[in-house]
């Protein structure tokens, strides 16, 4: 399929088997966005938050960029955070690395990649801070370790923000998650990160860390 009006003969077949199999599908759609979830992933065109997670249109709002990065000087994501937890009222937000990340591979090859260089900063400070853990593991497990290890610290930044920080202050019902997608098997993994207000976040993040104790 390499013409793009091929899409729109595609779309016209998906809207009418969404009407025929349920007409008020668009009229609903419609009159209300009302999703409980925000989903912050990769771009990655294999990682479709909807598909992979089941829900249908209206279900979760997205956000995507190389690498599942939540910056705290990325006007883009706090945007849409913003806009998920002040006007949407999400209830989770979920970020979600994956294995066979390319961000998160070229973040570790060593090699130039041009301006891409400047948005890996992030995923290369994850990796730094990481440094020891990553350096004891096989080379061919490292950026699977990087990916989940990514997702977590991505989660931590939304944490930190002040939009989900005064979120918590007013009793906003939120929880903060950090999930791992799987190419290999289609399976969503929980990485236990799991925060539902300040208090939680250090035990939370200690956990996923694998740092029990």
């Amino acid at each position: 399929m390499a013409d793009p009006a091929d899409l729109l003969t595609r779309n016209r077949d998906w809207a009418a088997e969404m009407v025929a199999g349920d007409p008020d599908f668009f009229r609903r759609l419609e009159a209300q966005q009302a999703p409980r979830y925000l989903w912050i992933g990769c771009s990655d065109s294999r990682v479709s938050a909807n598909v992979i997670s089941g829900l249908a249109p209206g279900e979760v709002f997205v956000h995507r960029n190389v690498g599942n990065v939540m910056a705290n000087a990325d006007l883009n994501a706090l945007t849409v955070l913003d806009f998920a937890v002040s006007v949407l009222k999400v209830e989770h937000v979920i970020v979600v690395g994956h294995y066979g990340c390319g961000g998160v591979a070229a973040a570790l090859d060593g090699k130039g990649h041009g301006l891409l260089d400047n948005w890996l900063r992030h995923v290369k400070d994850v990796a730094a801070k990481h440094a020891r853990t990553l350096d004891a593991l096989p080379a061919g497990a490292r950026a699977d370790r990087l990916a989940e290890l990514n997702a977590i610290e991505q989660a931590r930044n939304v944490c930190h923000t002040s939009i989900v920080q005064e979120a918590w202050a007013r009793g906003h019902p939120l929880t903060v998650r950090a999930w791992i997608y799987a190419l290999h098997d289609g399976i969503l993994r929980d990485l236990r990160f799991l925060v539902r207000g300040q208090a939680d976040l250090q035990p939370a993040y200690r956990l996923s860390l694998g740092e029990d104790g």
